[in-house]
């Protein structure tokens, strides 16, 4: 490394890792969306975590493979640039930062609507400015202390969860739901349709957003094997955490006979915690859904400000600078960090319902060139189709990725693919200016020790077309 050019520095292992991305994923969700994917499935929620695992666990494996060439914190931004154009990976990445930069701002959002109800007479900007100036803070000052952090929060939640499936047990055994925790009803029963079932998955999909985003802290891992090692490892535990909790709140409540309207349209959490263990229990479980989501802020908020640090270090100008800057004592994106702590200050004004519906476009633009790099790397330009080993592997498992994520497509809400298109278009529309309508290509840095050179190297190149009056 280059003197005066600081980096991020390598401190986080596999179980840190795989922490921020059970934070990412929030585990106490499974209760919030209980009452509407039962109502859209026909009352089997485990039977669409099942599916949709297997959905995210194609494009997990895609992810792992193509994190292990390229050790960038730029996740699919990187992926695509090096493997088809800078230029497309550019859009990409632009794509798939609305639904980042969006994702701290909801958990801001679900923050302040705990605090409003516990505090109905407390102003709720004042909880919002609290709220993201702690999360900025932490994530500003120490990467290492925001993943201790969020792993004490993230094992909290579980433990209450570990704590709702022992309640559910006992339910069970006196009688309640289907009297037993061993009836195959939760997965299918008469009545239960693909299509429906289908569609639950699509909802409880975006649940599993979390292994993707640990790819953001590649540059902080102890060593190149630790991402995709994290990857699995928390798509296998997080997807074993919904799957279990799914299948007793399901056995224990085969309808949502007795429940609110509320529940069927919002959050699910308040009424079963105390269907299953009294107001007590509903205080404990509500605390953890609270961890859970200051977890998921923590986690969101460092890993797309590490997204903008790696889309910075490509650019040129005074943005780009801003957002690439390391704090040379921190050794984080420290300019980064604040310019999501203000977008997520938008939570003052905005509300729930709008934020959720701009939000899941870019994760699935995402997906699909995660699984296409991996086609086209191995399969296009490394001609490893010699064996059907390598023809499974190089076509057919990113193919089935692709097809999962295309299903995710026909089921996005139209708001927000209308606002999605809307984004992309200003993305593309600004791909254009920065590359003089494709011109001159995007620049990607892969190696933060190379910076320097690489600068040099660059502007001697502009310079020397100037001269030659190219």
């Amino acid at each position: 490394m280059a003197d005066g050019n600081p980096h991020l520095r390598r401190t986080l292992g596999t179980m840190a890792i795989v922490g921020l991305g059970l934070g990412y994923m929030t585990p106490t969700v499974i209760f919030d969306t209980f009452g509407i994917v039962s109502e859209e499935t026909n009352f089997v929620v485990p039977m669409a975590y099942l599916m949709a695992m297997v959905a995210m666990g194609l494009t997990a494996i895609s992810y792992g493979r193509m994190v292990r060439l390229y050790s960038s914190a730029g996740s699919a931004y990187t992926y695509v640039s090096e493997t088809i154009h800078p230029n497309v990976g550019f859009v990409v990445g632009w794509s798939s930062l609305l639904d980042y930069l969006l994702l701290p701002l909801v958990n801001a959002l679900i923050l302040r609507s705990y605090m409003e109800a516990f505090f109905p007479g407390v102003t709720p900007a004042l909880w919002v400015f609290v709220v993201v100036a702690a999360v900025t803070a932490m994530v500003l000052f120490s990467m290492s202390n925001t993943s201790k952090l969020n792993g004490i929060l993230v094992a909290f939640s579980i433990v209450l969860i570990v704590v709702f499936v022992f309640l559910a047990w006992r339910e069970l055994a006196s009688g309640a739901g289907n009297g037993t925790a061993f009836s195959t009803k939760p997965l299918w029963h008469d009545g239960t349709s693909l299509g429906p079932v289908i569609t639950g998955a699509t909802i409880v999909c975006f649940s599993f957003i979390g292994f993707d985003a640990i790819t953001m802290y590649t540059e902080e891992a102890k060593d190149e094997s630790t991402v995709p090692r994290a990857i699995l490892i928390t798509l296998l535990i997080g997807g074993f955490i919904f799957f279990v909790a799914g299948w007793f709140a399901q056995s224990v409540f085969p309808t949502m006979e007795g429940f609110s309207e509320d529940a069927l349209e919002n959050s699910a959490l308040p009424e079963i915690a105390e269907k299953v263990g009294g107001t007590l229990f509903k205080a404990f479980l509500t605390a953890a859904a609270f961890a859970a989501t200051l977890a998921s802020g923590l986690a969101s908020h460092a890993s797309v400000s590490r997204m903008l640090y790696v889309m910075g270090r490509g650019g040129r100008g005074p943005i780009s600078r801003a957002f690439s800057f390391i704090h040379p004592r921190w050794r984080t994106p420290a300019l980064s960090v604040l310019f999501v702590g203000m977008i997520s200050l938008l939570a003052i004004p905005l509300n729930l319902d709008f934020v959720a519906a701009l939000i899941n476009f870019g994760a699935l633009m995402a997906f699909s060139f995660v699984n296409l790099t991996v086609i086209v790397h191995f399969a296009w330009r490394g001609r490893l189709v010699r064996t059907p080993a390598e023809i499974f592997r190089n076509v057919i498992l990113p193919v089935l990725g692709l097809v999962a994520t295309l299903i995710l497509w026909s089921n996005l809400s139209p708001a927000s693919f209308n606002y999605g298109l809307i984004w992309l278009v200003i993305g593309i529309a600004t791909m254009l200016v920065l590359t003089r309508f494709w011109t001159r290509p995007m620049r990607v840095r892969l190696e933060e020790e190379d910076m320097p050179v690489m600068d040099e190297l660059y502007d001697a190149m502009q310079e020397q077309d100037k001269d030659l009056g190219r």
